[in-house]
């Protein structure tokens, strides 16, 4: 029974059918950490590295992307305290930190997952995640992500990395999996009604 007064609360988001396509299938998404989930800037002191900002629609996203199935994993070339802290707030199990060789990482991690890379997406933004990108099953950059690597992508998002661009690639998994409309139908569960979703 529908609530008096409630708007009514339809999926608007389209992408190009082609698109879908390509992205159906994916069982894991990888992500790249500086310039996809932050906006690749680097703050570092004299104690070294102590900020980064995320954007809590990206973190959302990964929420989602989870719930619907497939699992989100981070493979960064960094490391730091804060993002292991934000991996850890979002719930992500996978995760490989300071990693010299993302190829090496993203193996050994598919390997222990029983995944192959035509079950993977991937997001990047710069030369050292085109290693990923190419045998990804889905591949997707920023929209501020280097040239070569917006050439040779799947898709480039609207958004730049750290303001919304890991979100869209979220919603393009979760659309061509067929799960979004039901996520989002579910967002309108309140604590009268179930458990509403943790914030970002």
């Amino acid at each position: 029974m529908r609530d008096e007064g409630l708007r009514e609360l339809r999926a608007t988001l389209r992408f190009a059918p082609a698109l879908l396509l390509k992205a159906q299938g994916m069982r894991a998404a990888l992500f790249d950490v500086d310039g996809v989930l932050t906006d690749g800037r680097l703050y570092i002191g004299e104690h070294g590295e102590t900020v980064k900002a995320f954007n809590s629609l990206d973190g959302h996203g990964l929420k989602l992307l989870a719930q619907g199935g497939i699992a989100p994993l981070v493979i960064t070339g960094r490391d730091s305290p804060a993002v292991r802290r934000r991996v850890a707030d979002l719930g992500i199990a996978h995760a490989v930190y300071g990693a010299r060789d993302k190829l090496a990482a993203a193996t050994a991690l598919l390997g222990a997952l029983g995944l192959d890379w035509p079950q993977v997406a991937a997001i990047g933004d710069d030369w050292p995640d085109l290693p990923l990108l190419v045998r990804a099953g889905f591949a997707a950059a920023p929209a501020n992500a280097h040239g070569e690597v917006r050439a040779l992508v799947d898709h480039v998002t609207a958004a730049a990395g750290g303001h919304g661009a890991a979100r869209e690639f979220c919603d393009v998994l979760l659309v061509a999996s067929g799960r979004y409309a039901d996520l989002l139908q579910g967002h309108l569960t309140t604590l009268d009604g179930g458990t509403p979703a943790a914030p970002p």
